[in-house]
């Protein structure tokens, strides 16, 4: 018996990864050379067919199946399916896949890097013909090295790894972006409330580690230090970016923590935790504490009094991440070209929930 992808004389068959090394295009190009469904520049159509006469690639249905696959299949790796700032992602990631007549996979890791990188190995396999990673990202020197590795396999194989909402991974890597102006929605959110007065601003929730953090910490620092603010260590308090942190963590502020008359919610659903701690402690908002968030969630609209919070452009990041890699029809495909990035524009929408300075909180001694 033989084994599987070697010849009857026991030679390795050859691969669309090999033939497209030999004649030094993309495997997209390979494809579209078989199947005959894009236009292809007749120079390197022949020299796509020379090097599958050379090597001896034999093109079978099996083969033609997984480049219909790859052609059709775009993968998504969130977080958590059910936290809006994903879902609207993912939203406008399978609505253009969905334009595009391709399948969206959503995969959710819980927060779990490993998780996120089986993930990505796993699109892979399936031959996804661009996997689109959403959100914030830790800081390890190890988890983007080996992310980098995941980049450059996806690319040696004519996919590409596309990064949403989350740093690069240094120059080189073969990666797609689209980002969005983060740290400037949190240095016009603070600044807004700076504007109106306050100077004791709690800062609420977000994980340290978590890149998304950082950068919405650092706009809410500068805005400080442009205004001529000192920054107090006190009045930060990370946490996870949920609903219970903000609720929990603001209860205990409440009762014993820092003097503050603003809280900067690191985004909506923390403020949502946080204005129903304030409510039960009978603070009222705005008369009492001024209140903001960020992502404009429909939760924003929902509270009471309505939430003065940052826009991000959710839904269209995600289209655009989609727009950015797959571009049918193009004799140059896309997987041939440089890494590209998409910067989208963050803006405040100023609703109900921010006054001039009130009574504040202070914290209750016992």
């Amino acid at each position: 018996m033989r084994r599987a992808g070697t010849s009857q004389d026991g030679r390795r068959r050859a691969t669309v990864t090999d033939v497209a090394r030999h004649a030094g295009v993309s495997t997209a190009t390979v494809s579209r050379v078989m199947n005959r469904n894009y236009p292809v520049a007749a120079a390197t159509r022949e020299r796509v067919e020379a090097s599958m006469r050379e090597l001896g690639y034999v093109v079978n249905a099996h083969a033609r199946a997984l480049a219909g696959v790859s052609a059709r299949t775009v993968g998504i790796v969130v977080n958590e399916v059910i936290d809006p700032f994903y879902a609207y992602i993912a939203r406008g990631v399978e609505r253009e896949a969905a334009a595009g007549d391709r399948l969206c996979l959503v995969c959710c890791t819980q927060g779990d890097p490993q998780r996120e990188l089986a993930f990505i190995e796993l699109l892979h396999q399936r031959r996804a013909d661009a996997v689109i990673l959403v959100g914030g990202s830790v800081q390890d020197r190890d988890y983007v090295a080996e992310l980098g590795r995941r980049a450059e396999a996806l690319h040696a194989d004519g996919s590409r790894l596309v990064l949403c909402g989350r740093p690069g991974l240094g120059e080189g890597a073969p990666t797609a972006r689209v980002e969005y102006d983060n740290e400037g929605g949190a240095f016009a959110v603070t600044d807004h409330l700076l504007t109106q007065g306050h100077r004791r601003i709690l800062y609420l929730g977000g994980p340290p580690k978590l890149s998304t953090s950082r950068d919405r910490l650092a706009g809410h620092r500068r805005a400080l230090k442009a205004r001529g603010v000192a920054a107090d260590p006190a009045l930060v308090r990370p946490g996870p970016f949920s609903r219970s942190s903000g609720y929990h963590r603001m209860a205990e502020l409440i009762d014993a923590g820092p003097d503050f008359t603003a809280v900067f919610a690191a985004n909506d659903i923390v403020a949502a935790g946080a204005a129903q701690a304030l409510e039960e402690a009978g603070v009222r908002v705005p008369r009492d504490v001024s209140l903001v968030g960020y992502d404009d969630i429909p939760v924003a609209q929902e509270l009471r009094p309505r939430l003065t919070t940052v826009h991000v452009p959710l839904e269209e990041m995600g289209r655009q991440a989609v727009r950015l890699v797959l571009a049918d029809g193009e004799e140059d495909d896309w997987r041939e070209q440089p890494t590209g990035v998409v910067r989208l524009g963050t803006h405040i929408v100023v609703r109900d929930s921010v006054a001039p300075p009130g009574n504040g909180v202070r914290a209750r001694r016992s």
